[in-house]
């Protein structure tokens, strides 16, 4: 099991179920998102890897996968990655060292997808 696509896949069609249940939530929580995510004093790599780390402790596998793969597209690097998880066992203690795992394995996936594309 890889932790960024497959997690994305099985999350795919429940997702568009709710979404058609709730698309005025949805369309809400978008906003959100690109609010926050938009460049301000922090820039969007910064928000992304703080988001992967908060992934991290809230235990969230989808979160996880779309942070790691968002993380990448902004440019984020292995050892930043490495480090930004590295911070949430200060907080989380054993389940992060868990889940940081799987973060890890969900950015790297992502970051030798881009790596092979660009070569």
């Amino acid at each position: 099991m890889t932790y960024g696509k497959d997690v994305r896949r099985a999350l795919r069609e429940p997702t568009r179920e709710l979404r058609r249940a709730i698309p005025g939530v949805y369309e809400g929580y978008a906003g959100l998102h690109d609010a926050v995510m938009a460049r301000g004093a922090l820039d969007q790599r910064t928000k992304e890897l703080i988001a992967l780390a908060v992934a991290v402790s809230e235990q969230c596998d989808g979160c996880i996968a779309a942070h790691a793969k968002a993380a990448v597209f902004h440019g984020v690097e292995p050892q930043e990655a490495a480090e930004a998880i590295g911070v949430t066992f200060l907080l989380n203690g054993g389940p992060a060292t868990v889940y940081g795992a799987r973060a890890y394995a969900a950015f790297l996936e992502y970051y030798e997808e881009q790596a092979q594309r660009h070569s």
